[in-house]
């Protein structure tokens, strides 16, 4: 369990770098509390919205508040794998060397990722999951702490390819980022046009995430809430014991285990956030969305109600909350 000052200084460190973010977003709190919690977390996170409503900027902003080194990778349709790892190129001497490609930073903006080619895709799940990009038969380990933010516009369909379940299954988190309301898009539009810039300072640092991260793993949770989170995570499937009716319905496939995963990691950074050293059912409700809406596969009766994985979500919590459950032994 985290001692006072640790857990003091996690929500201080937190607000410090929301704060210092927000000075160039406005608005989209929800978004980049997401986006904190997936870097807390050590997940990476997609975020889905419409072009313009500042999804690169925030990337750009988490990493100079933070002074991590930042590479943004933009997707094309002709991209080719070496050109987001990297390759063995020869040197001097004829001498073979591995030359970095921008998968090697810090904070990792993979902008329009569904633009790749599913063989270009590929090349960001080792990075994603094991932190190392293999090369030529050869390991390279990614400098910690490593996070790939991913952008997605969720209506262009042509020269897009949909990203395979195994890299979704990847992204700790998924953000649907709104519109902004119109008082936000003044503010917007008085920020971007007259001649205040804003300057964004460090306030946080590379060891300061490796701390935070840490901290978050020490974080305990009760056998009855883990019990909990767990029934949501079955409820999901649409065969097998606890099933809910609704995934039952409308579900082809339900989470995977790295869902359970996700949403008691989540539960524990809402917990600090919070100011407490234990997670309540209330921090896993709070995650299950952004943990899940990429997690659970629809079949077509759902799209043809009208249902969508938020909504299914909700009914999933709905149903776990009122059922007499028997505790899952772990």
């Amino acid at each position: 369990m985290p001692e006072q000052p640790d857990a003091t200084w996690f929500c201080e460190t937190f607000e410090r770098v929301r704060s210092e973010v927000q000075k160039t977003i406005v608005g989209q709190h929800d978004i980049v509390e997401g986006v904190l919690v997936g870097l807390a977390a050590s997940g990476n996170v997609l975020l889905e919205g419409m072009p313009g409503l500042g999804k690169t900027l925030l990337v750009r902003s988490l990493s100079k508040a933070l002074s991590l080194q930042f590479s943004r990778i933009q997707f094309t349709p002709d991209m080719m794998p070496a050109d987001v790892t990297g390759t063995n190129v020869l040197g001097e001497g004829r001498l073979s060397e591995f030359r970095r490609g921008p998968i090697f930073a810090n904070i990792v903006l993979a902008d329009e990722i569904n633009r790749a080619t599913p063989k270009t895709q590929s090349a960001m799940l080792e990075a994603m999951q094991e932190r190392s990009v293999t090369v030529g038969g050869k390991r390279h380990p990614l400098d910690e702490p490593f996070l790939v933010m991913a952008t997605q516009n969720p209506i262009e369909q042509e020269g897009t390819y949909p990203l395979p379940e195994a890299q979704l299954d990847r992204f700790f988190y998924k953000l649907i980022v709104p519109y902004p309301s119109k008082a936000e898009l003044a503010e917007v539009v008085a920020r971007t046009t007259g001649t205040v810039e804003q300057d964004l300072e460090t306030v946080a640092s590379r060891e300061d995430v490796i701390r935070m991260r840490a901290i978050v793993r020490e974080v305990p949770i009760a056998h009855p809430v883990l019990d909990y989170g767990l029934s949501m995570i079955v409820a999901t499937h649409p065969e097998g014991e606890g099933s809910s009716p609704t995934a039952q319905r409308y579900c082809r496939y339900g989470s995977s285990p790295r869902g359970a995963q996700s949403l008691i990691t989540a539960g524990k950074v809402h917990a600090l956030l919070a100011g407490r050293f234990n997670v309540s059912k209330e921090d896993l409700k709070r995650a299950l969305k952004p943990v899940l809406r990429h997690r659970i596969l629809l079949n077509f009766e759902a799209e043809a109600d009208g249902m969508t994985a938020d909504k299914v979500l909700d009914e999933i919590i709905g149903f776990v909350d009122t059922k007499d459950r028997d505790p899952i032994k772990v």
